[in-house]
C-alpha cells in the first residue's frame, strides 16, 4: 500500500517544506482540504507546529525513512486559498524559508499549537455619524475606483485634504456589497483615533490588529476576520496577513512610511505585500499619502502601473500653512531653541493656539562629554555615544538598549567637575519649554514617555482635547494626527539626514518636514511652520518649501535615474555580523566570489564594506549590495546562491538578506 505524503512548512532554514508520512493512526481522508491546516510533527529531537503546504506523491528521500505526522491540530484550514498563495509568494520573493514565513504570519498561540477558538461576537457601533459632502477632487477619486477588479491607485493628497473621507466612503460601498475592508496604518499611535472615526461612521464590527494587543485579543480578532464577522480590520504592518472571509478593498494609509518595512527576520514590505494580495484577491487597493514614496510616484507618473488621483486642496476652510526658515548660524540657542522660535511659540499661545514642536531625538542629551580631556560616554558594545536620560537619570544606548548609571567623574582624566551635556533631545526641550512657559501645560510624546499600556492614548488625548498647550515629540507626533487647536509647528533640527550616506535620507527628511507641518492649521485657523536649520540655502530644501513635494520628488527622481538607484534599479542587501571582525568580512567576500562566478549580466556587486554602524551589541557588521536594472536577473542570482547558504550555515556568523532594502547605510 502506498504511503500518503504531505509537504509541511516547518520553522528552520528550509526554503521549501519537508516531506512527512500521514500516520496510519489518522483515519481521516487525506484530500485538498488538508492544505493550510496546522500539524504537530517531529523535527530532529523536537516537536514543532507546521503548516501543510501540499499533498505530494513522492519524495527525494526513501519514503520508509520519512517521519509520520504526530497530530492534525485543525479540522479545517486556518488560511484562505489566496492567503496561502500570498505566503508562498512572500517566501519566493524575499527568499525566506517557507516555514519561517508561516511562523511570522501566525499568532504566537497558533505557532504553539493551541486551540483556535474565540467566544463572543465583535461589537458594532451605536453612534453613527453622517458622511461629509465630498468636493470635486474627492468625488473624482471615489468614482475612479472599480470595486470589481484588481487596481492600484495612489491617492496623493496634501495634509488636511480629506483622504480619510475618501477612504470612508469607499469602504461604505464595499460593506454595502457584503465584503470586508482592510486598512493598514503605520503606527500603533494612529490606531485608536482611526478606529474611533470608523466606529462612529459604521454600524458594523471594527477590529484592530497590532502589537499592543494581548495574545488572547489577537486570536479573537484574527478569528473574527477569518469568519467574516469583522467587517473592517485596522492594523499595523503585520495585519496585511490577516485571513479574511471576503475581502473587498485594501487601503494603505501613509504608504511612504518606513514602518511598513519589517527590519528583521522576514524583511517584507507591507505595502508591496498588500499590492500582491490585492492582485490575488482581484480587488482594488488604494495607497494614500501627502508625500508618496518615490517608488510609488514612479509607478503613478512614469510606468503608469498605478492610477494617480490627486487632492490638491485642504478640506473645508483650512488653508496651507506658511513656512518660515530660522537660520541657526546667526542665532544663539538655549537648549536647542532659538529666540525667534520661542517668540513664535509665545505669540501663538497668546492667541489661543496650541504649539507642536518636533525633534526626532529622544532623551535629554545625545552626548555626555568631559570638557577637560574630550572623553565621551560610549557604549562598549556599539562604539556609539550613550544618550543621557534624566527621567529617571541614566545612560542608554539607543542601538542595543544597554544602560548604565551616570558617572560622577570622568573615567579618563578623573575630573570631578560636571560633565557637559552636549546637544538636546526631547526631554531637554521639554524642560526648557517648562522654564520658558511656566504657566503652560507641556506634554512630551516619544517612546520613552509611552512605554506603559495606555500612556500613548492618554497623552494624545491631552493634545486632542486642548489640555496640552505645547506638544513636543518625535516621529510619533508627525503622522496622521488631527490636533484641531494646533496653529504652529516648529521643526527643531531639520538638518538630520541631509548629508546621510543613505540615498533615501533626503527623501525622508522632506517627507517628515511636510508631514509634521501638516499638523498646523487643520481647521479654519491659519497655520505657521518654523524650521530651524544650519542649511537655509540647501537646494532641495528650497525646492521643497517653495515649489512643493512634487517638484522636490521629481528632482530627486532625476538624481536617482542618473546613478541608477531605485526606482530605476533593484537592490538586494546581504548583511553579515560576527564577534570577530574578519569573520563577517571574509564570509561576504566568499559570497561575492560565488556571485561573480555566475557571470550574470547587468548585475553589480558592491562591497563588502562595513555598515555605517559598524558595530552593534558586540557584533562587527558588514554588508554586500547587489544592484541591477533587471529585477529578474537580480532574483536569478539570489535563487542560485541561497540554497547553499541555507544548507551550510556559517559558524560564528549571523547573516541576513534584505530584498528591496529601505535602509542601506
Amino acid at each position: 500500500m502506498n504511503k500518503q505524503l504531505v509537504r509541511v512548512a516547518v520553522p528552520g532554514p528550509f526554503l521549501g517544506g519537508l516531506a512527512y508520512q500521514v500516520s496510519e493512526s489518522i483515519t481521516e481522508l487525506v484530500d485538498a482540504t488538508w492544505v493550510g491546516r496546522r500539524v504537530l510533527v517531529p523535527l530532529g529531537h523536537r516537536k514543532v507546529v507546521g503548516i501543510i503546504d501540499a499533498l505530494i506523491d513522492h519524495s527525494q528521500f526513501d519514503v520508509a525513512r520519512l517521519k509520520p505526522i504526530i497530530e492534525v491540530i485543525d479540522a479545517t484550514s486556518i488560511f484562505p486559498e489566496t492567503l496561502l498563495a500570498l505566503i508562498r509568494w512572500v517566501s519566493q520573493y524575499y527568499h525566506h524559508p517557507l516555514g519561517d514565513c508561516f511562523q511570522t504570519v501566525m499568532l504566537r498561540r497558533l505557532c504553539e499549537g493551541k486551540a483556535f477558538a474565540a467566544k463572543q461576537s465583535p461589537i458594532s457601533s451605536t453612534q453613527i455619524q453622517n458622511k461629509l459632502m465630498l468636493n470635486v477632487e474627492q468625488q473624482h477619486a471615489l468614482n475612479a475606483i472599480d470595486l470589481h477588479k484588481f487596481q492600484v491607485s495612489l491617492l496623493e493628497g496634501i495634509t488636511g485634504s480629506g483622504k480619510t473621507e475618501v477612504y470612508l466612503q469607499l469602504i461604505e460601498q464595499v460593506i454595502a456589497q457584503g465584503n470586508q475592508a482592510l486598512v493598514l496604518v503605520p503606527e500603533i499611535g494612529l490606531t485608536p483615533q482611526t478606529v474611533e472615526r470608523f466606529q462612529k461612521r459604521f454600524d458594523v464590527p471594527v477590529i484592530t490588529l497590532h502589537s499592543a494587543l494581548t495574545e488572547v485579543e489577537k486570536v479573537k480578532h484574527w478569528k473574527w476576520a477569518l469568519t467574516g464577522e469583522a467587517k473592517i480590520i485596522i492594523g499595523t504592518r503585520s495585519a496585511v496577513f490577516v485571513p479574511c472571509q471576503q475581502l473587498g478593498v485594501i487601503i494603505v494609509d501613509e504608504e511612504h512610511d518606513l514602518s511598513f518595512k519589517q527590519q528583521n527576520g522576514l524583511r517584507y514590505s507591507a505595502r508591496e505585500v498588500a499590492i500582491k494580495r490585492a492582485q490575488l484577491e482581484n480587488i482594488p487597493i488604494m495607497l494614500g499619502s501627502a508625500t508618496p514614496a518615490l517608488e510609488t510616484l514612479y509607478h503613478a507618473l512614469i510606468s503608469k502601473r498605478y492610477q494617480h488621483l490627486v487632492l490638491s486642496q485642504r478640506a473645508g476652510d483650512a488653508k496651507p500653512a506658511q513656512f518660515h526658515l530660522i537660520d541657526m548660524r546667526k542665532q544663539p540657542l538655549s537648549h536647542g531653541l532659538s529666540k525667534p522660535l520661542l517668540q513664535a511659540c509665545e505669540q501663538h499661545l497668546q492667541q489661543g493656539g496650541q504649539v507642536l514642536l518636533f525633534l526626532n531625538r529622544r532623551g535629554y542629551a545625545p552626548v555626555l562629554m568631559c570638557h577637560h580631556c574630550g572623553w565621551s560616554a560610549k557604549c562598549g558594545h556599539c562604539e556609539r555615544p550613550y544618550t543621557l536620560h534624566r527621567y529617571p537619570s541614566h545612560l542608554l544606548c539607543h542601538h542595543c538598549m544597554h544602560s548604565r548609571p551616570v558617572m560622577k567623574q570622568c573615567p579618563q582624566c578623573k575630573s570631578t567637575e560636571a560633565l557637559l551635556e552636549v546637544g538636546a533631545g526631547t526631554e531637554r526641550i521639554e524642560e526648557a519649554l517648562q522654564q520658558a512657559f511656566p504657566t503652560r501645560s507641556v506634554v512630551r510624546i516619544d517612546r520613552s514617555a509611552t512605554q506603559k499600556k495606555g500612556e500613548l492614548t492618554a497623552l494624545l488625548e491631552k493634545g486632542h482635547s486642548g489640555e496640552a498647550d505645547i506638544l513636543i515629540g518625535t516621529q510619533m507626533l508627525a503622522k496622521g494626527h488631527h490636533f484641531m487647536g494646533v496653529t504652529m509647528v516648529g521643526v527643531i533640527d531639520a538638518d538630520a539626514g541631509l548629508f546621510s550616506s543613505d540615498f533615501r535620507a533626503i527623501e525622508r527628511v522632506g517627507q517628515l518636514i511636510l508631514q509634521v507641518s501638516g499638523r498646523a492649521g487643520r481647521e479654519s485657523k491659519l497655520g505657521e511652520v518654523y524650521i530651524q536649520t544650519l542649511q537655509p540655502q540647501h537646494p532641495l530644501l528650497m525646492v521643497l518649501l517653495k515649489e512643493g513635494y512634487c517638484a522636490f520628488a521629481q528632482q530627486l527622481m532625476q538624481e536617482r535615474e542618473q546613478v541608477q538607484w531605485p526606482p530605476f534599479a533593484y537592490l538586494a542587501l546581504f548583511r553579515a555580523e560576527a564577534m570577530s571582525k574578519p569573520d563577517a568580512e571574509l564570509f561576504l567576500q566568499a559570497l561575492k566570489r560565488t556571485l561573480q562566478q555566475l557571470a550574470i549580466p547587468e548585475l553589480m556587486i558592491l562591497g563588502p564594506i562595513p555598515a555605517v554602524m559598524h558595530k552593534k551589541a558586540g557584533y562587527h557588521r558588514f554588508q554586500l549590495l547587489l544592484q541591477s536594472k533587471d529585477r529578474a536577473r537580480l532574483h536569478q542570482a539570489l535563487y542560485q546562491v541561497l540554497p547553499a547558504l541555507y544548507k551550510t550555515p556559517a559558524r560564528k556568523i549571523r547573516w541576513s538578506l534584505d530584498v528591496d532594502p529601505q535602509e542601506v547605510g
